[in-house]
């Protein structure tokens, strides 16, 4: 089963670069982040004809994610527990020929001294009770999305540029290692412990063409589903397209035995 996570920045700017990889690429589950598009303007047919089921959380002009599937796929929940009042949307799972897919776009947190900090620690703090009760269930799961979370010094170019981000914050840190604390494995980290493994590089200041990227995009997978694991990789390719987002796939391979 060939997976993906996605943060498309903007699903209308992409769509014919999105369609057209795919097509070419042909995963059986892929979840997408930023979508940035309410669920009823979302381009469900284009995505319908070539082989897709849609399952939306979206949000006009902001967040919005989305997990697409090959055949049909039980929709669990748009809402992250613990905080009523939280509108935004940046969680969706669903039941997939007996695995569990979480696909989150986890809030970025900067500047660290504002309110937007503290909602992305607590956030965190959200998701981790979900993801630990989820264990208890045995089944296979699969947290995938933009973590926004910068895990380790070899996973950004210039951490000593990072230091006072959120994305690198030791509070953001230690809050992602509880996940791996658990026992939930990091699915590119199974296979290559390697510098230089990115999945977002700014616009700005040539970071495309000086390879100053950071790794936040992440497949963590359960113990019984890491068992499964047969391959992980990033795809760079899209990065060079016209109009690109500044994300690019983060891919795994599970076996369906």
């Amino acid at each position: 089963m060939k997976i993906v996570t996605f943060n498309v920045n903007g699903v209308r700017a992409r769509m014919d670069t999105l369609i057209e990889w795919l097509k070419r690429t042909d995963p059986e589950v892929v979840a997408l982040q930023e979508i940035k598009i309410q669920d009823i303007d979302f381009p469900r047919s284009a995505f319908e004809k070539i082989g897709y089921h849609c399952y939306l959380n979206g949000q006009k002009s902001f967040n919005g994610v989305a997990i697409l599937t090959k055949e049909e796929a039980k929709l669990s929940s748009k809402v992250l527990p613990g905080d009523s009042d939280d509108k935004q949307a940046r969680f969706i799972e669903v039941y997939y020929k007996k695995r569990r897919f979480i696909c989150i776009y986890l809030p970025n947190g900067n500047p660290k001294d504002t309110e937007k900090f503290s909602y992305k620690l607590g956030w965190m703090d959200r998701l981790n009770e979900y993801c630990h009760r989820a264990l208890k269930d045995e089944e296979e799961i699969v947290v995938l999305g933009d973590f926004n979370v910068i895990p380790q010094y070899n996973d950004c170019k210039y951490p000593e540029r990072w230091t006072e981000d959120a994305l690198f914050s030791h509070d953001v840190r230690a809050k992602f290692n509880y996940l791996l604390n658990l026992g939930y494995l990091d699915a590119i980290r199974i296979l290559d412990e390697s510098d230089s493994i990115f999945t977002q590089w700014d616009y700005r200041d040539r970071a495309w063409e000086e390879n100053n990227g950071v790794r936040i995009d992440h497949i963590l997978l359960s113990p019984n589903a890491a068992d499964k694991l047969e391959d992980s990789w990033v795809d760079t390719t899209l990065r060079d397209q016209i109009k690109p987002s500044d994300h690019v796939p983060v891919w795994a391979l599970l076996s369906t035995k």
